[in-house]
């Protein structure tokens, strides 16, 4: 083993004369270099605790405060008002007066900003104003943020300055429930929840929000921790499909077509997004030049897996991780990415990621499949884990893999838009980030980027550390960095040097009990074969001609979704739509209930083709409702964290409310979620208008429902991920595709008045 051999200091032999000590001065200056990096990321993370914890105010500012305190006493004037200084003739305690008061006194001042700053950040009737109507209250409000924020931030500078997630009355959540099933539930139906609702109201309810309180006031946030514990790391299923999801590549372009240059650029432009989040640069997470959202969920990107346990699993996250994990043909491989601590450079990752695909060994019996483990059931996987991978080679080459940055899978097959069916393709290339071969990815690691044979690439993620949007800006940035900061040489190689030096990527060895392997293989596999994937653009129009009829494109998409949904099944449905809660510390997701009785009046007007003014007046009512429920969603007022927290309280205090049971049982048939586009300013869309993102997706919710993710790439384009299961007759994404692209021309139609003679005739005299 050659790396081995490389990590040999000196050597040394016994001789009658004594001992003989042959010292090679390249392995200890290597280590000195390794070790001086860690000791300058010590040293950066002690500085980053000292400027975030005393922000909004900066170190400085300590000396500018001693300063004054001195200046007073030059005047024979006593600030503290002779709490703390003393007129003693002693120069050294009448100074270490002053440092004491001074530094209480600092700090007071922090706490007192910190206080003003949270206050500030609680409001949010900004977010409820129509748009160029801003009033004037919210105008001073952003003048005293921007006054309170003038020093500029790092990456976790806000997080003590957000806001806690409120929990909202109860009342509210109970009247916005039964108005949120009110379209979904006949007469007799909603009377009966009704009355549950009032029940629960009346009795157990509030005993149940009186325990809430108190862990709000007690705990960061009431709902993350639960949220992450219950919904995700509790779930004793497969996390392939039902929880991980995936994100694509260019959809036109693909920068080389070089499968080890692909990977070598990828692998920087990751590695590169980690250096950012280790100096903590704040344009990683601000919403906006004003308004800072909790970045929290940046913590856990890197060097983090996830670990199977009886009952519940495990997020396990190290501070740093010199080396990835490189999957390719069943074998894995240790590649470390740093030489002294010199990141290497693009070509020199592609140099050593070639010599991975030119490696002839054949995987070990049981190797190539040993993923599977991490697609099946977790109870199977952890005994598995604790029989099996608790000691020996099998726990060595385990934490190389877990402790790895993240994970690398080098795809033989290849993906895209591409040949005689760029249709199904797409669909395949879809299906293959989601759940590969079920055991060519390691669907515990934080994210697994795949890199195919012709080049293109995409990533699965786990779900429990983070939500899509954190991903997706990991992913944009390494998308345009790869492309347009890092570039490619003209035969399709990376940029660089290389060091021929280099010790080879060490091949991780295995005892595999190969009968479980297959047993949750078989388990995936079966999953695997279920999901229905569909991914298509629509071009006809995107948020710019949406935009121009004066209505958000996320309402428009959401009513096209509803129309699509009633054509498709002949019914409404209770319907998820994803939207975040990081204004708040800690914060994750809320559910907006898009089905509301507004939508369905215009969704039914359409179906009954009632007059275009009528249907462009329920339209607005629909709109508008939407608007307002997700920036109830946005600002803590969502229905569903609230009954969610509801509930578990009631399973700890051992009680039972048929309300609750039911409300948490009811299935989400349409689950949508938008992937925003949030580093605009990356990707140059003039001069580089191939270069569109495909956006991800991920599985359906519910066996007889559908998955929708859709993202708004420039002016004219909108892509869509669809999925559901085959098991299921009654849906087809090929179908409910359709039916989207249908859907939303039909809205189109209805929102653009018919043009006049006139009208008509003035256009052609200009055209």
């Amino acid at each position: 083993m050659a790396e081995a051999h490389q990590a040999v200091a000196f050597q040394f032999t016994i001789t009658p004369e004594g001992i003989d000590l042959r010292l090679s001065y390249q392995a200890l200056t290597q280590i000195y270099l390794s070790g001086l990096r860690s000791w300058k990321k010590r040293i950066s993370r002690m500085r980053n605790r000292v400027i975030k914890g005393v922000y909004p105010a900066s170190p400085s500012s300590w000396l500018f405060v001693v300063i004054a305190i001195l200046a007073t006493m030059y005047m024979r004037s006593d600030p503290s008002m002779a709490i703390l200084l003393t007129t003693s003739p002693c120069a050294g305690q009448t100074m270490l007066s002053v440092l004491v008061f001074s530094t209480l006194l600092w700090l007071s001042l922090i706490l007192t900003l910190r206080f003003c700053l949270k206050l500030l950040l609680s409001y949010h009737r900004w977010m409820f104003e129509q748009h160029g109507h801003i009033s004037t209250t919210t105008k001073v409000w952003v003048t005293l943020v921007r006054l309170l924020s003038g020093r500029k931030p790092l990456l976790y500078s806000y997080q003590t300055s957000l806001p806690c997630l409120p929990v909202p009355p109860i009342k509210d959540t109970l009247e916005r429930y039964l108005e949120s099933v009110r379209p979904l539930l006949s007469g007799p139906g909603f009377q009966r929840m009704t009355v549950l609702a009032a029940q629960f109201e009346n009795s157990l309810g509030n005993r149940l929000q009186r325990y809430l309180k108190l862990k709000a006031l007690w705990a960061t946030n009431y709902v993350s921790d639960w949220w992450e514990e219950y919904i995700y790391l509790r779930g004793r299923g497969p996390i392939m499909v039902n929880s991980n999801y995936y994100g694509m590549d260019f959809l036109y372009v693909t920068p080389t077509p070089i499968q080890a240059a692909r990977a070598g650029n990828t692998i920087t432009a990751l590695l590169l997004y980690r250096r950012k989040l280790f100096i903590e640069d704040s344009t990683l997470q601000l919403g906006g030049t004003v308004i800072p959202l909790c970045a929290a969920q940046c913590e856990r990107m890197f060097n983090t897996t996830r670990t199977p346990g009886e009952e519940t699993d495990v997020l396990q996250h190290w501070q740093d991780s010199e080396f990835v994990t490189v999957y390719h043909r069943g074998r894995y491989f240790r590649l470390w990415v740093y030489k002294a601590g010199r990141l290497l450079s693009p070509r020199e990752i592609e140099y050593q990621i070639q010599r991975i695909l030119d490696d002839p060994s054949p995987p070990g019996p049981g190797e190539d499949r040993l993923g599977a483990l991490t697609a099946g059931n977790r109870v199977p996987w952890c005994a598995v884990r604790k029989q099996y991978f608790s000691s020996g080679v099998n726990k060595r080459s385990l934490d190389c893999i877990e402790r790895a940055a993240f994970f690398v899978t080098l795809d033989d097959e290849e993906q895209g838009m591409m040949g005689e069916d760029p249709v199904g393709n797409l669909d395949r290339y879809a299906k293959s980030l989601l759940h590969g071969k079920c055991y060519d990815r390691w669907f515990d690691k934080s994210f697994s980027v795949v890199v195919y044979k012709n080049g293109k690439n995409g990533l699965n993620a786990e779900h429990s550390w983070a939500d899509a949007p954190t991903v997706a800006h990991l992913w944009e940035f390494t998308l345009a960095t790869d492309a347009f900061q890092l570039g490619y040489t003209e035969d399709g190689h990376c940029k660089g040097e290389v060091e021929h030096s280099l010790p080879p990527p060490q091949r991780l060895t295995w005892d595999i009990p190969v009968e479980q392997v297959s047993i949750s293989l078989s388990v995936a596999q079966a999953l695997a074969d279920d999901v229905d994937c569909h991914v298509f653009p629509f071009r006809d129009f995107g948020k710019g001609r949406i935009k121009k009829l004066k209505i958000s494109p996320d309402a428009f998409i959401q009513l096209a979704l509803q129309l699509a949904y009633y054509r498709d099944r002949k019914t409404f449905c209770l319907t998820y739509e994803a939207s975040m809660t990081r204004l708040f510390r800690e914060g994750r997701t809320e559910t907006v209930r898009s089905c509301s009785n507004e939508g369905c009046a215009f969704v039914k007007a359409v179906i009954l083709l009632q007059g275009p003014e009528h249907c462009r007046r329920l339209f607005r009512l629909a709109a508008e409702k939407h608007q307002n429920l997700y920036r109830l969603a946005m600002t803590g007022s969502g229905i569903d964290r609230h009954l969610f927290c509801l509930y578990v309280v009631s399973k700890y205090l051992g009680v039972e409310s048929p309300f609750l049971t039911e409300v948490l049982s009811e299935p989400w048939r349409l689950s949508t979620s938008q992937t925003p586009v949030q580093q605009l300013e990356l990707f140059d869309m003039k001069n580089h208008p191939d270069f569109i993102s495909l956006g991800g997706g991920f599985g359906p919710v519910a066996d007889d429902g559908y998955g929708v993710s859709y993202i708004i790439v420039g002016e004219d384009m909108i892509n869509y991920h669809v999925s559901c299961k085959h098991s299921f007759s009654e849906t087809d994404s090929h179908r409910f595709g359709a039916q989207i692209s249908r859907a939303l021309l039909d809205l189109l139609s209805v929102l653009t008045p018919a043009k006049t003679e006139n009208s008509q005739a003035q256009d052609k005299k200009q055209q």
